[in-house]
């Protein structure tokens, strides 16, 4: 496996990021507690400083502690764009925690190539009566030239959500096809919805999920692997070009308010019943509902005439744990504390996001839209992973910036993809 991350890049970053990400009111005071006398330390990293996932998992370690009382666990967290870099210059050190939060796919691997990750095959064949209790096809993932390096947790898709009730007065049915999901946002615009789909484009990793799904519905699968791969991507292929200009289509039912907001923004205003469509993840569903009280309906990306991959597909991707491989024995068992029938069961009660393990998202704890969406992704044909997780982060900034200027009509499709193709080739040398 190609060595993808730096280290010698990270290393020079190490005190200053380290310092900046402990400085914060994000980081905590247990991650710097000194070891109890007699007690085996676990460090422990995740990326929830925000309720309710924060407490949730205070009260795990306290739950876990009091039964393991020759166990420490030192905590830290960080939010989402700290936790990305703070994690790369961990595992460039000597100091990656025992166990942390992973995202899935290429973020996965490119901390697996450090080769200060703990191989798994072992951990799960000897306790299959835990490990088969995770939903088999979400381990992917996670695994690499056929060894497993995290345990999925949380699971999760993108689909259009829309305003049922918007729908039915206006006599609009759910589009199955790309060309009938235009026609729906041009009924809707007849209707007096000026922006019938909006997003938050300064965000862009939401332009990413749009692009990843629109490029793996038009191009072929094989053309795909070779492209996302560093060693051998090319981005030459038309359908990129179509896969931009479809992106460029659907902003302009957006308006200008989509260039002015970030994600939340526009998810306010749908959960308002101020537009009908919103692309989302299903993570959101709870967010939505307590926000406003729209009665919402989900689909999924519709086919496209003409395009070469599984039209059916969901993209999405699950996030997991991995470990240190000189995590102490004892954090294999808090990781299967992490990952129980009874936690996930409790965490998804408490947080509404959807997870991995069978027999732990139920009509008992979560409602029947939580519950469509859950049936939605564990039947869904295949996955596809995040676009900015899926290539290299150089190319899919390339195309996250771009969709940006496509917006505001400074850019062209071809634009986007002649540098594209410029640092795909700088990526080989």
């Amino acid at each position: 496996m190609k060595k993808i991350l730096g280290y010698s890049i990270f290393l020079l970053l190490l005190t200053s990021i380290l310092t900046a990400c402990n400085s914060n009111e994000e980081g905590t005071p247990e991650a710097e507690a000194e070891a109890e006398d007699g007690k085996v330390v676990i460090d422990f990293f995740h990326r929830w400083p925000n309720e309710p996932r924060k407490s949730f998992y205070d009260e795990k370690i306290k739950e876990y502690t009091n039964a393991h009382p020759d166990v420490q666990i030192n905590v830290d967290y960080v939010l989402n764009d700290s936790y990305k870099e703070k994690i790369k210059v961990l595992v460039a050190s000597e100091n990656l925690p025992d166990i942390f939060s992973s995202w899935s796919d290429s973020f996965a691997e490119n901390l697996v190539s450090s080769d200060k990750i703990m191989p798994l095959n072992d951990v799960l064949i000897n306790d299959e009566e835990w490990s088969s209790k995770i939903i088999e096809s979400q381990y992917g993932g996670f695994t690499f030239d056929d060894v497993t390096y995290g345990v999925p947790f949380t699971v999760d898709g993108k689909a259009f959500f829309f305003n049922k009730a918007i729908f039915e007065e206006n006599g609009i049915s759910v589009p199955k096809t790309y060309d009938e999901f235009i026609d729906v946002l041009d009924a809707l615009q007849k209707a007096g919805y000026k922006e019938p789909l909006v997003e938050g484009l300064t965000n862009t990793w939401a332009i990413s999920h749009y692009m990843g799904t629109i490029f793996q519905r038009i191009l072929d699968p094989t053309v795909l692997e070779k492209d996302y791969n560093p060693e051998t991507g090319e981005f030459t292929d038309e359908g990129y070009i179509k896969g931009l200009e479809i992106f460029k289509e659907l902003t302009s039912y957006m308006g200008d308010v989509s260039t002015a907001i970030d994600h939340e923004a526009a998810r306010n205003m749908f959960a308002s019943g101020e537009v009908p469509i919103l692309y989302m993840q299903f993570a959101e569903i709870k967010l939505v509902q307590e926000i406003g009280d729209v009665e919402m309906g989900f689909f999924d990306f519709p086919s496209i005439s003409g395009g070469k991959g599984d039209q059916t597909a969901l993209t999405g991707a699950p996030e997991g744990w991995m470990l240190s491989k000189n995590a102490p024995e004892e954090t294999v068992d808090f990781l299967k504390f992490l990952t129980s029938e009874e936690t996930a069961t409790q965490f998804t009660k408490v947080d509404g996001q959807l997870n991995a393990v069978e027999g732990a998202v139920t009509s008992e704890n979560v409602n029947e839209t939580s519950l469509e969406a859950y049936n939605i992704i564990t039947n869904a044909s295949s996955t596809a992973s995040w676009f900015d997780n899926a290539v290299n982060i150089n190319i899919a900034d390339i195309f996250m910036r771009g969709g940006q200027g496509l917006a505001t009509d400074q850019v062209t499709p071809s634009d986007i993809l002649k540098e594209v193709q410029q640092e795909a080739e700088s990526l080989k040398k």
